[in-house]
């Protein structure tokens, strides 16, 4: 097996046994970069000094291994573009909390990973650098927003990697790309430094090989941040506690089964949970809002939100002019702000507040019967190449499993549930908890990771 096909777990194993050097996983990392990033365009850039700084961070909780991260993290000495020409160039004056403690537990950031510009879409394919493939299928898109961090993890490109989602940008790219991705509850993960989407739903988080590899790496960097107002201000636990415990007696509802478009998905997800029920917990089918709801709910949300993020580019300050803006950008700033216009706001954003409203509500029944519910991650594989032009509402239609739980603030994780051997893609089930309970998505997830075959790197 090569270096670079290690989890993060196994690396620091490999490492503290001294069965390995950090000279070598980064050697292997090199290798994998030069032999397919021109032909995925996975990284926009890459940081020249990372094995030097590795080797400084042994002693820390990472080691000093390799982290790609997504281009909207505020990266010093490094270029922070969020995919878009509006800041092609620019270098941030000062480091996210993420990435900066990320650094100070260890990890290394080895390069900045191609996303849909400004995270605006499901596919990578707003980039204004260039689309992302599918390392699974180079013929089909990653996801997105963060599909160059998924891809990076699905191509063996870093050990792990670092997103953000606003409505499934970590969690889709993951279901498309065959590997973990975990959104914390909103406020987990401070925003600070982040290029800002939707500033009520942002919410940074891991993507990674295994369930164990996205706590390992949440634990460096969540917690308390003075710097951001949003933050939960209690000491965030240790995730990595929650990993092997028993899911005996835990009630797992099943939603979105009445969902016409998702039948064939569905289908498959149930016979898979099947194995929840051999480990002790209760599988049934529950009632839930419907979620077609929430891509009216988000798309006037998130709209709103970035035509007054947006607003700051403007040429003046930083960055270049707005003329540099893409198309998706401009749809989006327009309709934002034509949502919030005076006669406008009580028509479309009020109300959209107020579904939102229906939408915690919901939930908050839902886990008064059930500890965790489940539903695919994304409706079906990932989409061939080109897709996403094809229709004006392409992200919130992928999206829209997870955009409900995700403008409701919770946790939520995706782990592969099955593998199409003619394609090579992958499914991904979405396991959601309350607000600031991550650990029973743990329980679940890797409870379901370790007694099935669709982990590839477990399973190797």
């Amino acid at each position: 097996m090569k270096l670079n096909q290690l989890t993060l777990k196994e690396s620091i194993d490999a490492l503290d046994k001294k069965e390995v050097k950090i000279e070598e996983i980064y050697q292997a990392v090199d290798q994998a970069c030069e032999a397919e990033n021109s032909k995925l365009n996975i990284y926009l850039s890459t940081n020249k000094e990372a094995l030097n700084q590795a080797k400084a961070a042994s002693d820390k909780p990472l080691r000093g291994l390799p982290i790609a991260v997504k281009d909207n993290f505020c990266t010093v000495g490094l270029p922070t573009t969020a995919s878009s020409k509006v800041l092609e160039g620019f270098m941030p004056t000062y480091e996210s909390t993420v990435t900066k403690r990320l650094q100070v537990n260890g990890g290394i950031i080895y390069g900045k990973t191609n996303m849909d510009a400004w995270a605006h879409g499901s596919s990578t394919e707003t980039s204004d650098f260039g689309r992302t493939l599918n390392p699974r299928n180079p013929e089909h898109l990653p996801g997105g927003s963060s599909g160059g961090s998924a891809a990076a993890i699905a191509a063996d490109m870093s050990i792990a990697a670092i997103g953000s989602e606003t409505a499934g940008s970590i969690r889709q790219p993951a279901a498309w790309c065959g590997v973990v991705g975990l959104k914390p509850s909103y406020g987990r993960v401070s925003r600070f430094g982040v290029v800002s989407m939707a500033s009520s739903t942002d919410s940074p988080g891991p993507l990674t090989k295994t369930v164990e590899d996205a706590c390992i790496l949440l634990n460096s960097f969540a917690g308390p941040d003075e710097k951001d107002g949003t933050c939960n201000q209690e000491k965030a636990p240790d995730f990595t506690s929650f990993l092997g415990q028993s899911i005996k007696g835990m009630k797992i509802g099943v939603i979105y089964q009445d969902v016409r478009e998702i039948g064939e998905t569905n289908e498959k997800l149930l016979k898979e949970l099947e194995i929840l029920k051999e480990l002790g917990a209760e599988v049934e089918i529950a009632q839930a809002m419907d979620p077609h709801h929430a891509i009216g709910v988000y798309t006037v949300v998130q709209r709103a939100e970035v035509s007054s993020n947006l607003a700051r580019y403007d040429g003046i300050r930083y960055g270049n002019d707005r003329s540099h803006f893409g198309d998706e950008s401009k749809r989006r700033i327009m309709l934002g702000t034509y949502t919030l216009t005076k006669g406008y706001a009580d028509k479309y954003y009020n109300l959209a507040q107020k579904v939102r409203t229906l939408y915690l509500e919901n939930y908050k029944e839902l886990f008064s019967k059930y500890d965790v519910l489940v539903a695919p991650t994304s409706p079906s594989y990932a989409k061939k190449i080109g897709a996403s032009f094809e229709s004006a509402m392409f992200g919130e239609l992928e999206d829209m499993l997870v955009e409900a739980s995700s403008v409701s603030g919770l946790p939520g994780i995706n782990v592969p549930f099955y593998h199409d051997q003619k394609t090579n893609l992958y499914l991904g089930a979405n396991f959601i908890a309350p607000m600031w309970q991550e650990e029973k998505i743990i329980k679940i997830a890797d409870a379901f990771e370790k007694n099935t075959k669709w982990n590839s790197w477990r399973n190797k």
